[in-house]
């Protein structure tokens, strides 16, 4: 199976468990890796073979802007949901969502989370 690979999607978002979280925001990052057969595309050299993934990134940052969870596990759950539903002809998805600068005292790291999800989760 085939890959494409969506890295350092970027967007400010209000997701999280501590108030200033929801009140503040911070920065969050997704990759994503879309599986599906992309044989016909190599042939073909048509966008219509193969995934515009143009979409998903701008569904991405609009699902880390608007949506407003407690927990990022939960937000890049809707991302892989959305994902999915966006072309029946990928066969999963990976999600790596990070929180860039987590409010956290004397730490100065990143978090992250990485999902997979099949067509037949969705």
């Amino acid at each position: 199976m085939d890959t494409i690979l969506l890295t350092g999607i970027q967007s400010y978002g209000y997701t999280g468990a501590l108030a200033e979280e929801n009140i503040l925001g911070q920065w969050f990052e997704a990759d994503l890796t879309l599986w599906l057969d992309l044989t016909a595309a190599t042939q073909s050299d048509h966008l219509s073979d193969t995934h515009d993934y143009r979409y998903i990134i701008q569904e991405t940052q609009r699902l880390i802007r608007e949506e407003r969870f407690k927990l990022i596990e939960r937000l890049a759950g809707a991302i892989a949901t959305q994902a999915l539903q966006s072309d029946r002809r990928l066969s999963q998805v990976k999600v790596k969502l990070t929180k860039l600068s987590p409010p956290i005292e004397n730490f100065s790291g990143q978090i992250s989370i990485e999902i997979i999800r099949h067509q037949t989760d969705s």
